[in-house]
């Protein structure tokens, strides 16, 4: 991963959307990203799901994520706020914080349980996505693995800063070569991802508003933006600092049967 590099052709942002909200669990509000109908798996390949998860919502009413199974694919979950528990049937029983995340390999087949921690004044708030195995590897064992907030490897480059969930510098390791950003621009700054020109990928806008892709698309909190073709993703700062996550990984151009949980 690497920061203002400037060689290569640059990205558009293919397509912009709104998450929607839905209903998962036992009655928690999620915003969606993907999977969309304006979004074809094709062009976001590998990754599956992004929830948006927030308990501050006002239909709260401290419901989780009572223990259900997942199958054929990856999950990490990213804390942005607050504390969240994972627990599930191959004995792992942790709580992860803002800042925080967890990676869960379901493979051939996991169950678990998962939600905020009780007793919090803090609402838990995150994101959860899903990343495509392979064929090849849908029958891997399962495999948890954790990331404390202060093991997150961070990188700054002219005011920016970008902490890296997956990745070269992290610890957290997925089938699928991908990487996994937290990205923060300071106001009026500019910065330039390189991505792998064979990686497709999103950004969903955390705070802020800035300017991405060489077609500058202006895009403020909430927003999740579709990466066209291409090596570099510029991106500008508009009106105060802006904050994104960014995804990219490899497709694994196979085709899929998603059953729920299950993605074979």
């Amino acid at each position: 991963m690497a920061l203002n590099v400037k060689d290569g052709p640059e990205r558009q942002i293919a397509h912009i959307l709104e998450p929607v909200k839905v209903m998962e669990g036992a009655g928690v509000i999620v915003k969606r990203a993907i999977p969309s109908n304006e979004v074809p798996y094709e062009k976001i390949d590998p990754f599956l799901l992004l929830d948006l998860f927030d308990t501050s919502h006002p239909s709260y009413k401290g419901q989780a994520f009572p223990r259900h199974p997942h199958r054929g694919f990856e999950i990490i979950t990213y804390l942005l706020a607050g504390e969240a528990s994972h627990r599930d049937d191959f004995g792992n029983d942790s709580v992860i914080r803002g800042g925080g995340l967890q990676k869960i390999t379901t493979g051939k087949g996991i169950w678990h349980e998962e939600g905020p921690t009780t007793g919090g004044e803090e609402p838990t708030i995150g994101l959860q996505l899903w990343i495509n195995l392979a064929q090849k590897d849908k029958t891997v064992a399962p495999h948890y693995q954790t990331l404390e907030p202060e093991g997150v490897p961070v990188r700054e480059m002219e005011g920016a800063k970008a902490r890296v969930l997956v990745g070269d510098e992290s610890p957290i390791r997925l089938h699928t070569p991908a990487l996994y950003l937290d990205v923060t621009v300071p106001s009026s700054g500019a910065l330039n991802h390189h991505i792998p020109a064979d990686y497709q990928g999103f950004v969903l806008v955390l705070e802020g508003r800035g300017r991405f892709g060489s077609n500058e698309v202006d895009a403020e909190e909430g927003r999740f933006l579709l990466l066209g073709a291409g090596e570099i993703l510029p991106v500008k700062a508009s009106h105060g600092p802006v904050r994104y996550v960014l995804a990219a990984g490899e497709p694994h151009r196979e085709p899929i049967r998603w059953m729920g949980p299950f993605v074979d």
